[in-house]
């Protein structure tokens, strides 16, 4: 239960970080002749879901309970 505690909680923080790192920093726009992309920017329906996930996980780490 150890190991499974240190995963959720490893899982949880990666996850949070990366989602507000997706969240908040801009992302380069390519702009060529007539034709320009741009990437999405700002809180997505994909990134919401990640912060949750690592929320969720961040939680069951905590709440895991050593078996002795």
């Amino acid at each position: 239960m150890k190991i499974l505690k240190i995963v959720l909680l490893i899982a949880g923080v990666a996850l949070i970080i990366f989602g507000l790192y997706n969240a908040f920093v801009p992302q380069a726009v390519i702009d060529v002749g007539p034709i320009e992309v741009n990437a999405r920017e700002g809180i997505t329906n994909q990134t919401l879901g990640m912060i949750g996930i690592g929320v969720l996980a961040l939680l069951a780490g905590i709440l895991v309970k050593n078996r002795r």
